[in-house]
């Protein structure tokens, strides 16, 4: 069984388990398609140059590095990497079509991404993610254009009970201005900080001591603040600080332009998001019974610029649809099968012509395929297959010119000339 086991964080999905996915992708891309966003595929790999240093420390040692091929093999030194998300993939996209594009671009990418971290339940090494952005635009309802997709989304998957937890990078970063912190130790900072929910405040603060060079008080009070999730507390903190106050601005208009949400979308302080990318509104999804956060996203203007492009505003958000998808229960949903079985006695040129009508028709047919002559055994392999009908031509059926269509739920069958089977079939699958 090892030996032939997926990969670990892998898994196969089976017919019923990828129609489901399927669905689950073509309900968020057509919301995406609603708000204007056009679809975008990149390849599976990038340069390791364009993800390297986007990611902040602890996510950067998860790329998937490629080794060098061929004659460059013997190096041992990689040049690749399988992507980690979809939003660099953009950025790099911008810079190299970018006279191609529209401005501003609304993109959205419903595909793989790989993560070289340790499998544990819900969390896997390679899984799909939905992203939705906008490069070229600054305006703050391109990031609540954003949210409002999101929220859609989640509540078109029947996701039920979620919060947008909102925060800014820019009031972030006035916070650790108020506790002189440096700007070049700002991304390690807020990567520390990121870590309250797993690891609590105290031992943030020991980290920001030991790691990040931070006195004992400063770092007690700012991993006490940040962890209280007060926003009162907070605007108060920053009351004079004129970084601060933009970042301020940026959540409260933020919140303004969704307030279609209700108490779905509030500012959280404690919310961090560890991507150095980030610069502007951020925010994560929480929902009730799921484990972590379920969406996130944010405004992210130097990106572009970072991978040699124009210097555009960028914004975006994506689905964390992986968790979505293995924590909702399918119940006893029935199976996908054939619309129909046929089985084979003989007569096999008229099988064949009947079941091509019935497929140009957009009907699932399929063909027994087995040894077996027995009637017994191919109803067997209909029933197997979920099939709705089966039709039998065997040698009474083939001497009259009809087909028998076997009802697979009831057990009723009828008699139908060969030559109005199609038609019949068609009729009694739509009533």
């Amino acid at each position: 069984m090892a030996k032939s086991a997926a990969p670990s964080g892998t898994r196969d999905f089976l017919a019923d388990d990828l129609r489901r996915r399927r669905a689950a992708f073509t309900t968020v891309s057509d919301i995406f398609e609603r708000y204007g966003f056009d679809p975008l595929e990149t390849p599976a790999f990038e340069r390791l140059e364009v993800l390297t240093g986007k990611y902040g420390e602890e996510a950067s040692q998860l790329l998937f590095k490629i080794l060098r091929r061929g004659v460059h093999e013997a190096s041992g030194k990689p040049d690749l990497a399988l992507r980690y998300d979809h939003t660099v993939p953009l950025a790099r996209v911008i810079g190299t079509h970018g006279a191609k594009l529209p401005n501003p671009y609304k993109r959205y990418a419903i595909g793989p991404v790989w993560r070289a971290d340790r499998p544990q339940e819900g969390r896997f090494r390679e899984f799909v993610q939905c992203d939705i952005d906008t490069v070229g635009s600054s305006s703050p309802l391109a990031d609540a254009e954003v949210v409002l997709a999101l929220a859609e989304s989640l509540d078109a998957l029947g996701v039920n009970r979620f919060r947008f937890l909102v925060n800014s990078r820019e009031a972030l970063r006035g916070l650790l201005e108020v506790y002189g912190v440096a700007e070049e130790n700002g991304d390690g900072v807020l990567a520390t900080l990121d870590k309250l929910d797993k690891v609590g405040a105290g031992a943030v603060a020991k980290e920001l001591v030991d790691e990040r060079g931070l006195d004992v008080a400063s770092a007690e009070r700012l991993a006490e603040d940040v962890a209280s999730d007060d926003p009162d507390l907070i605007r108060s903190k920053l009351a004079t600080n004129e970084r601060g106050q933009r970042g301020l601005a940026q959540i409260d208009s933020l919140l303004e332009l969704t307030a279609s949400l209700g108490d779905r979308a509030v500012f959280a302080p404690r919310m961090v998001r560890g991507l150095d990318y980030y610069t502007g509104a951020i925010y994560e999804v929480e929902a009730e019974g799921f484990p972590g956060s379920i969406a996130a996203g944010g405004r992210y203007d130097g990106l572009v610029a970072s991978l040699g492009g124009p210097d555009m505003p960028a914004c975006g958000g994506s689905i964390g649809i992986e968790r979505i998808l293995a924590m909702q229960d399918t119940g006893d949903a029935p199976a996908v099968g054939l619309d129909v079985a046929i089985t084979v006695l003989g007569g096999q040129a008229e099988l064949m012509k009947l079941a091509s009508e019935l497929r140009a028709q957009g009907l699932r047919v399929g063909t027994y395929l087995g040894s077996s002559g027995k009637l017994g055994k191919q109803l067997q392999w209909a029933n197997a297959q979920n099939a709705r009908f089966a039709v039998i031509f065997g040698s009474e059926e083939q001497e009259s010119g009809e087909v028998t269509v076997r009802d697979m739920v009831s057990g009723d069958q009828s008699r139908v000339p060969l030559a109005q089977a199609s038609a019949y079939l068609r009729e009694r699958l739509e009533r």
